[in-house]
Formats: C-alpha cells, structure tokens, sequence
C-alpha cells in the first residue's frame, strides 16, 4: 500500500520486545533506582543496540532516522527515558569513533558495542562550565605514551556502569588558543581503574538509569585512544551532537504518544455526571490539540534525521527538531495528568512518571534557550546574545 509506514517492520519489531516489560516493569526499575538490566539484554540479544553501527564493525549500518524510530518505539511503550537511556549511549554515543577513530580503535570498540557489551558513557559538562564548553577545566598532561587526565565530569549517564567514557579535556589552555573551540582533544578513557570516583547525583526522574558525578585524578590514557589529532576534539565532538538532538526528540516524541494513549484510554472508561469525560470538550480539545502539535514535531525530527542521513547540513534542522518535540512531548504529558486529574498524580497510573521525564528533555542535553539562541543566530541572523 502507498500510504503504508516503511519503517512499519522496524516498529512491530520494537514493540515485539518492548511487550515484555510493561509500565509496572518501569516503575519498579524507576522506584528501586534499579538499571533495567533484563530489557537492556534483551534488546542487545534483538540487535538493536547497535542498529546504527556501521555493518563492517558488527551492527547494523542503518542511518539515525531508524535510530530514532527504535527510541522512538522504546519510549512509546512507557518505558521512556529509562528505557532509551539504558541504550541511547550506544547508539550515537561512539559516533566520532565511527567516524574519526584509527582502525584499530574501532575494530577494538564497535563491535562490542554492537553486541552490548561495552557500556560508553559521555564526559562533556562540567559543575562549573555548564553550556559553555570550551570553559572546561579537565586537563589532559602529555606523557611518556598518552596523557594524565585530572578533572571533574558531571551528569555522565551510566558512569557508574561505564566501561569507557568518550572525554572532552583541555590539552592547551585557553588563554593560549586562538579560538576558544581549538586546544581540547576527545579520548576514550578507562571508567573502571584507579583515580576514577563516580557518585550518582539524587535526581527528579529517570531514576533507573544513573546521571553522575565523576573526577579523574591523574588517569591514564594510552595515546592510542585519542580520536584525531590533538587539539581538534570540539570539532569531532560536534558529529555526536546532531544525531543526540534528533535522537533526543524521537524519545520526547514516543513519551508524548505513551502519555496521549494513556490519557485517551482513562478519558473513555472514567465516568462522571454519567458520562465518559472524553466526551467534554474540556477534555478532548487538549488531547486533540496536543496530539497535532506531536504529530507535527514528527515532521521536524523526520526532516532532520533524512538530511543527516544524506549528508546535509542540519543544525538547523536538528535544534528545531528536538525544541519541537520537547514542548510537544512535555505538554501531552501535563496534560494526561491533568485529565486523570488526581489519578494522575498516583504513580499507579505512570503519567507523572512521563511527565517528570518530559521536563529533562526540555533541559538536556541542551536547553529550550540555548537552542533559540542557536536559530536566532543562526539562521536568522540576528547578533550573537551571549
């Protein structure tokens, strides 16, 4: 049929595993602050981890678009960011490997990945550096056969599990750089050796999937787990970043969905005044209209995700998609819980768990504010605000 989805393949096999773990499954995982190692293993054992790892390292050597549908799906199921972030990692996360890695790096890291093995966590920010990147602090000292990292990371999804994290240092200060994107080099460094503390940092949701502190005294890295040359680690970072935000917003996408579904299914059982109260217009106007406002981010992130896939340029595209779904995604969220009403504020009903999730994604990995000084810069053309 003409109108029938090409992904649809991809999406009933998502969903296939994503049946096995139910929302009481996430709850459990959310409340016990418990990684939800039984469906991170059955995903891995589906091949899905590494769905867009090139073919010759062992994955699947699909494009982001699928990658994003697979999260997408994932977070649809009422898993949401639990269940994306247990994976989303894996996904993109090596991405400048893939892309800048020597042969050997990738022939020692994608495969594992692939597999599931290898768990990869992301060391950018920093507690005092925030947005601002190139005011990091982390430094990378040359020594005989690789560097000494000493520094602190923060907000590193899945540190505590990590076996490598993909690090952002300062190997030249700033003052000494002509630019302030240029000194900082991108490494793979051991999480599971001495000089590395990793402290999980309490936190509003997505409680099953860890986001840590971590500090690096004076660890080693091998030379040969350097991305590039040195010094040119902004810019290879920047090939992670595109995908993250549209992978970003098929994840607010699918928690949008789960949150509408389950509004839709209370709004048709739950009667007072002897009706159902999907039949008031107080009820289903907001439903409707957030349903729209999902179904048009879609169109965004989809945009987005083909002009990676082919090649494009597409920060602008990339930003505005997960701006989009980010607002589309946090208000079906709010409001499911505002039509299950008091229920909804039981965590029996789940959508209190959707609707904290939805709040982070309008704040990580990068704010609604930061993304409309992009595009206002950027694509307007307006004077750079900060």
């Amino acid at each position: 049929m003409a109108n029938q989805d090409p992904h649809e393949e991809l999406r009933e096999g998502v969903r296939r595993i994503c049946a096995d773990f139910p929302d009481e499954y996430w709850r459990r995982c959310e409340n016990d602050h418990e990684f939800p190692w039984a469906f991170y293993e059955a995903v891995a054992a589906g091949g899905w981890v590494g769905i867009a790892v090139p073919e010759a390292y062992g994955g699947g050597g699909a494009g982001i678009t699928e990658a994003s549908i697979l999260l997408e799906e994932i977070a649809a199921s009422g898993a949401c960011l639990n269940g994306c972030s247990a994976i989303h990692l894996s996904v993109f996360g090596m991405n400048p490997v893939a892309k800048h890695g020597t042969e050997s790096m990738k022939q020692a890291y994608l495969p594992r990945v692939a597999t599931g093995e290898l768990h990869v966590s992301f060391g950018v920010t920093e507690p005092d550096a925030g947005t601002d990147t190139t005011n990091i602090a982390t430094r990378a000292t040359k020594v005989d056969g690789g560097y000494l990292i000493r520094g602190r990371k923060i907000w590193n999804t899945k540190g505590h599990i990590a076996d490598k994290c993909l690090l952002l240092a300062r190997t030249t200060p700033r003052e000494e750089v002509a630019r302030r994107s240029h000194g900082m080099t991108l490494f793979l460094v051991d999480m599971k050796v001495p000089g590395v503390e990793v402290t999980p940092i309490p936190k509003l949701g997505r409680n099953a999937v860890a986001s840590c502190e971590v500090s690096f005294d004076d660890v080693f890295v091998a030379e040969e787990d350097r991305l590039g040359e040195e010094g040119e680690g902004f810019n290879l970072l920047l090939d992670g970043l595109n995908p993250e935000r549209i992978l970003l917003a098929g994840e607010a996408l699918g928690i949008g969905r789960a949150s509408i579904s389950k509004a839709v299914a209370y709004a048709n059982e739950r009667v007072v005044f002897g009706r159902p109260i999907g039949q008031n217009q107080g009820i289903s106007f907001p439903l409707a209209d957030a349903h729209m406002r999902l179904r048009a981010a879609e169109l965004m992130v989809r945009d987005a995700s083909a002009r990676y896939d082919a090649g494009l340029p597409c920060g602008a595209e990339a930003n505005a998609a997960k701006y989009l779904a980010a607002e589309a995604a946090y208000d079906a969220a709010d409001r499911a819980v505002q039509t299950l009403g008091g229920m909804g504020y039981a965590t029996e009903y789940d959508v209190e768990r959707y609707w904290r999730e939805t709040r982070l994604i309008k704040i990580a990995p990068i704010s609604q504010e930061m993304i409309l000084n992009y595009t206002a810069e950027h694509v307007l053309g307006l004077p750079r605000s900060y």
